[in-house]
């Protein structure tokens, strides 16, 4: 009896060690399998034979497998293939991705062989294609992260079976479906981040009903509509819904939330009253959207605040004397709003160790560039007025539709039956200019559904007259015949012309020939498109003239575009020591300009969509109006000018040109020289003097030298450094390029005053 016992022991000892034995070989196969689906990335070297036992290899940052009694339950792995394309077809990209014999299908299935796998991180491998449906397989999963890859496409609606996800992380790829509905599905979900997709749709109701959920982040997508009350998330920290397009009233948050960030979408309305209970709160953006009336004194003073940026809105109203600052509060924005009166003391540029902007207001303040109050209570009233009328209109509207559909039907009938036998369509004298072609990534149906994201951008621009067409008559007259005497030079663009319009208006004149055969309608839908693009920092369009050449062909021979006559001269002329004929332009004013002119590029790449890049920025087309304002010129004319390979993408994806362009903008402010033959030589030889602080002075400029911090100088040249690197992806957002010149210019500040202080005191 022993004797059986002991044999029976022996035979399950022996099973479970060839079963133990037998899972150890599988899952090692399995993870050689994917090594060689990966394309046998460097990351995985040491994965080089079946014998390896995977469950006691050494991790690493880029790679770490665990194991719970010889299986495998957490894989993670960070490639060197980072999604840096800003396009994509939905193909292989050499370089970037894997190769065009890898199959996302056949990858999923082999993960999905590894049944006891909690933990999923596989980013920047070059994964690419639709993620199959077939992924609800990895059942266990608690954690998934495919983030920084090529996946496209629609996010598999059988991921709503993997009730067991915890985190969910689909950032920096290309899923451009609609946002799905059923999330509501993972009741378990704690982390949903799916920033900088091309996701599209309205704004998911089911996420409000996710009361696990701890980190919510859809940023950089194109979601639009209403957001719903969040306060019912009772366990939320995070919000990002930064960089959409959704356009209610800023919603309900719960009272735990830490951070929120909403900036760039078209919220309207008032900020909540609500927001000044959220005791927890640490950061909140709302920058650049419709937000009015003036903001609640108590979210300056929340006990956590450290972050507020309220710029870009159409904010109004008085700041109180007696606002309270939170002791924590380290960084505010309130720029480019309709604030006015007095700047409270504890937003004033003295506080210690607070960042302030409070510049392109109406507050009584001698520093930011502050309009006169008429300029902000008349915009205020404006629009007020603007709102009871655009009721009485909407009841007029409606009331007279159906009596103007009815004659319309009437007329239209008459029309039809008289002259169409004979007559020939508009629309038929359009096909005879040829195809509608596309240039720069503009569609037909691009131009005519375009919109902007953001009504802030009306600032500042109230009183210019509304983009008109003008006849060529017209132009003559106001040139005097295009005489010599009012050519004042010729660029990239063309011919350009000072003129005097019939009502005294001084206006420039661009005379430029577009390098494409458009249809005269198509034309004319890029013309209203640039038109639309109103800026307090962008020299204003005032109208347009397409001239046919005298010919009745419908060929387009020459366009004429009307800008705002800068009376100013323009930036180089002012910092250029050899052009210049009196006093320079210091440290501060230099960066006044930059940050006006960063301002004006962010707002062509994301106050209208689709956004406008590839400006060709350069010093010289920086103009200054008799206030010394920096406005842009010559922005977004490549929508009429410019050729452009078979994809038509150029325009809308690659926007690194006008980021490194930036870059050499501040380099030339910094050591006061402008139009270099050649860029790569000037990196060479300035760069090592400018990154050494005790060698600077060999290549800055005297009036820089003479009137800047240093803390303020290195900031500007680590930027401009960022601007210029050789890789597109190393290079700042225009968005950090607007927060380091903002933060160069309140420390510059800080130690005028400083100066003044101690001057005054001798």
């Amino acid at each position: 009896m022993a004797n059986c016992s002991l044999f029976l022991l022996l035979c399950l000892t022996w099973s479970f060690f060839f079963l133990g034995t037998y899972q150890i070989t599988s899952q090692s196969q399995v993870l050689l399998q994917l090594r060689k689906l990966l394309e046998y990335p460097e990351q995985l070297k040491y994965w080089n034979g079946e014998g390896l036992d995977f469950c006691f290899m050494s991790s690493s940052a880029q790679v770490n497998i665990t194991c719970q009694n010889n299986v495998v339950t957490e894989l993670k792995i960070v490639g060197d293939k980072p999604n840096k394309a800003y396009y994509y077809d939905g193909f292989a990209i050499p370089n970037q991705t894997l190769s065009d014999s890898f199959s996302m299908d056949s990858f999923v299935a082999t993960l999905a062989r590894l049944t006891s796998l909690k933990v999923l991180s596989l980013v920047s491998l070059g994964i690419w294609g639709p993620l199959p449906d077939k992924i609800h397989r990895l059942s266990s999963l608690e954690f998934l992260d495919l983030g920084s890859n090529f996946l496209s496409g629609s996010i598999p609606p059988k991921l709503s079976t993997m009730v067991k996800l915890q985190t969910l992380i689909l950032d920096h790829n290309f899923f451009n479906d609609t946002v799905p509905n059923w999330f509501d599905s993972l009741s378990n979900l704690t982390v949903l981040s799916l920033k900088n997709n091309q996701l599209k749709g309205p704004f998911p109701s089911s996420l409000h009903r996710i009361t696990t959920l701890t980190d919510l982040v859809l940023s950089g997508n194109k979601i639009s509509g209403e957001v719903p009350n969040l306060s019912v998330l009772r366990c939320l920290h995070v919000v990002d819904l930064s960089s959409n397009e959704l356009d209610s009233t800023l919603p309900k948050m719960p009272r735990g939330l830490v951070v929120a960030v909403l900036s760039n979408n078209s919220f309207s309305g008032e900020i909540p009253e609500q927001f000044s209970q959220l005791s927890h709160l640490q950061q909140l953006d709302i920058s650049f959207n419709s937000l009015e009336g003036a903001p609640p004194a108590e979210i300056f003073s929340l006990p956590n605040i450290s972050h507020l940026n309220l710029a870009s809105n159409m904010l109004s109203g008085l700041l109180p004397n007696h606002l309270r600052c939170g002791g924590k509060l380290e960084f505010v924005d309130i720029s480019e709003n309709r604030l006015t009166g007095d700047l409270p003391s504890c937003l004033s540029t003295k506080s210690e160790g607070r960042f302030g902007n409070f510049s392109g207001n109406c507050l009584s303040v001698d520093a930011g560039h502050q309009h006169p109050t008429s300029h902000c209570t008349e915009a205020d009233t404006n629009r007020k007025h603007s709102g009871g009328k655009n009721v009485v209109i909407l009841v007029c509207i409606i009331g007279g539709a159906l009596v103007v559909m009815v004659l319309l039907a009437f007329v239209f009938l008459v029309v039809i039956r008289r002259y169409c036998p004979r007559g020939v369509s508009e629309q038929h004298l359009l096909r005879k200019a040829g195809p509608d072609n596309s240039v720069a990534g503009f569609s037909s149906e691009m131009l005519t559904s375009a919109r902007f994201i953001s009504q802030a951008a009306k600032l500042g621009t109230q009183g210019l007259p509304a983009c008109r067409p003008f006849t060529l008559e017209e132009l003559k007259e106001a040139t005097n015949n295009f005489d010599n005497s009012a050519f004042i030079g010729e660029g990239s663009y063309g011919k350009l012309y000072r003129g005097r319009l019939e009502n005294g208006t001084q206006v420039a004149i661009r005379c430029l020939l577009p390098s494409q055969k458009f249809s005269i309608r198509n034309l004319k839908l890029r013309l209203d498109l640039l038109a639309k693009l109103r800026h307090p920092h962008l020299v204003c369009l005032l109208g347009h003239c397409i001239y046919d050449g005298g010919q009745d062909n419908y060929t387009i021979n020459t366009v004429f575009l009307i800008y705002e006559y800068m009376s100013g001269r323009d930036f180089p002329t002012q910092f250029s020591a050899e052009n210049r004929s009196g006093k320079g332009l210091d440290w501060s004013e230099r960066v006044a300009i930059l940050i006006g002119v960063a301002r004006a590029v962010h707002f062509l790449h994301t106050g209208v969509i689709p956004g406008f890049f590839n400006n060709r920025l350069k010093t010289n087309n920086i103009l200054l109006n008799e206030h010394g304002i920096a406005k842009l010129s010559d922005y977004g004319l490549s929508i009429i000018s410019e050729e452009t390979g078979s994809h038509g993408v150029r325009q809308m994806t690659i926007f690194d040109d006008d980021i490194y362009s930036f870059g050499f903008i501040l380099l030339e402010a910094l050591i006061g020289r402008s139009g270099f033959a050649g860029r790569e030589a000037l990196i060479q030889d300035e760069l090592a003097f400018l990154n050494n602080q005790e060698e600077r002075f060999r290549v800055v400029d005297s009036m820089v030298m003479a009137t800047c911090s240093q803390e303020s100088l290195s900031v500007v040249i680590g930027i401009m450094n960022k601007c210029i690197h050789s890789e597109s992806w190393s290079r700042p957002s225009f968005e950090d390029i607007l927060w380091n010149l903002q933060y160069a210019a309140q420390v510059q500040a800080t130690a005028d005053e400083q100066k003044m202080d101690k001057t005054s005191y001798q």
